[in-house]
């Protein structure tokens, strides 16, 4: 790991109202892993927009293997052997794994051999353990398994500078393995890799190197030996985090969401959810921890409303319809969903419009929407964005220019300032920094504090034992069985997460 692949040298990038690099200097090595850590908004997306030709740098150059490289388009990088992966993948949901990977090609034909191109990628998918098969759909694919074709494309295209951004933010644990693995694979085998995250404990495992940058600038690179949680979180913030926050015990009080015997079937048509039972009280958080795949999405979209269901489905005591969205929002549910671009915002409007989508529909406060003004909503929508944390120039910017960090909190500060009754949480700090977590951490036990239920699901079962009161385990579509949030009981939830061991514990 001696001679640099990529060199960027004081490289300079500015929008209105913000210097989003400042002067940045980063290398690259043969063969390495080399993480970039830093707050949502401190400039790291940005500088890979840059090195893949998305954006142009104001000042400051390029080298690739020695030499300057001139990098006016993605199409221009894939020449320099730079491949990269975005936060929101670049699939066409229609077409198959090997049409796919026949657009990205460098030399796209009218008609592409479709059948050299599946041969090939079986090959490369035996060899970097990459388990996906070529004329299967997009859409039919799990988000993890959507990661995979993304990395085989960069495979396909001999790419030999790897651009990961937020790669593990929509993986389970286990499809985190996995990823981890394929880029031990893809190191040895000659690659580099830049791996953005937010997961400190994984840029301690798959690292070499680390680069943290805050406010646009790097402000430390570090070996991984000469680094800790603690200390990477303090460069990143410039504070000490506390993510093990502290919390009373509950205050439980009349029931607020009762599911029985419900089922739902999936996109792919099988059922999703299998005979569902549940109950969620207020002034708790029930934790909902199970591998991806077995029916988190069905559940919450059927208990919102967005997917049709049998079954019954109470909040109140009113039984609710299916596919009734309006009805949920009249008792105070807030929801933040699993994919925040595709289903919680529109990306076309500016920043403030999408923090005060649900108050034409919602009840709750004095908003007429036949007297709406959209400049009357800028001076609340600018106390919210501070109280959040938001790093944008303007409240007018299309929310879809936003980080995926950021824009996460856009759908937290619209669903939770509006004081709801029931919360369905999914993967709510999907994306967020160390510090921002600890502010959703924050904002959820108070929500829960005030009295109101909250259904959390999510993959890191550190953060399900960090909120929950009661943890209950899901697995092919049914609750298999309930245990408090206690790492003691670590083993048993595994097990039945894996469909071992199918009882109550604790």
């Amino acid at each position: 790991m001696s001679e640099n692949v990529l060199e960027l040298s004081n490289i300079v990038k500015r929008f209105p109202g913000i210097l989003a690099n400042d002067h940045v200097n980063l290398t690259l090595k043969k063969g390495e892993v080399h993480a970039l850590l830093g707050e949502n908004g401190a400039g790291k997306s940005t500088l890979m927009n840059i090195i893949y030709g998305i954006y142009k740098a104001d000042e400051g150059e390029i080298y690739v293997n020695g030499q300057r490289a001139n990098i006016t388009s993605p199409h221009k990088a894939i020449e320099y052997g730079i491949g990269m992966i975005q936060q929101h993948f670049s699939l066409v949901p229609s077409f198959s794994v090997a049409e796919n990977v026949a657009l990205g090609l460098k030399e796209f034909h009218l008609f592409p051999r479709i059948d050299v191109i599946k041969k090939r990628l079986r090959e490369l998918s035996k060899k970097f353990g990459l388990d996906v098969k070529p004329e299967s759909r997009i859409w039919q694919l799990s988000a993890g398994e959507q990661q995979r074709v993304e990395i085989l494309k960069l495979l396909y295209m001999n790419s030999q500078i790897m651009i990961l951004d937020e790669p593990t933010a929509i993986l389970t644990p286990q499809e985190a393995e996995g990823l981890f693995k394929t880029i031990k694979e893809m190191v040895k085998y000659g690659a580099s890799v830049i791996f953005i995250s937010h997961k400190l404990k994984e840029v301690l495992e798959i690292s070499d190197r680390i680069t943290v940058m805050r406010h646009g600038k790097v402000v430390d690179t570090l070996l991984r030996e000469e680094a800790d949680e603690k200390i990477l979180a303090r460069k990143m913030v410039g504070r000490d985090v506390v993510l093990r926050v502290e919390k009373s015990p509950p205050k439980t009080g009349d029931l607020k969401l009762s599911v029985k015997n419900l089922y739902s079937r999936s996109d792919k048509g099988p059922f999703a959810i299998n005979g569902l039972s549940l109950e969620v009280r207020k002034g708790e958080i029930l934790g909902i921890a199970g591998v991806a795949g077995n029916g988190q999405r069905e559940l919450a979209e059927s208990i919102y409303g967005l997917r049709d269901y049998t079954g019954e489905i109470e909040i109140d005591g009113t039984m609710l319809k299916p596919l009734d969205v309006h009805s949920r929002i009249n008792h105070g549910v807030a929801y933040v969903p699993q994919d925040r671009k595709g289903v919680a915002l529109c990306g076309n409007l500016p920043l403030y419009y999408n923090l005060f989508l649900k108050i034409f529909t919602s009840k709750q406060g004095d908003f007429n929407p036949y007297l709406f003004n959209p400049i009357s909503l800028k001076k609340p929508a600018e106390a919210l964005v501070k109280e959040y944390d938001v790093a944008t120039s303007s409240l007018d910017l299309s929310v879809k220019y936003l980080s995926g960090g950021n824009m996460q909190k856009i759908v937290l500060a619209r669903e939770l300032t509006l004081n709801p009754e029931l919360i369905i949480a999914v993967h709510p700090t999907r994306g967020l920094d160390v510090g921002a977590m600890e502010s959703v951490y924050k904002i959820l036990i108070k929500a829960r504090e005030n009295g109101a239920a909250v259904l959390l699901i999510a993959g890191d079962l550190e953060e399900i034992f960090t909120l929950s009161d009661r943890v209950a385990v899901l697995y092919e579509g049914r609750i298999v069985g309930y245990s408090e949030p206690d790492e003691e009981h670590l083993e048993e939830i595994g097990l039945m997460m894996a469909g071992i061991k199918k009882e109550r514990v604790g």
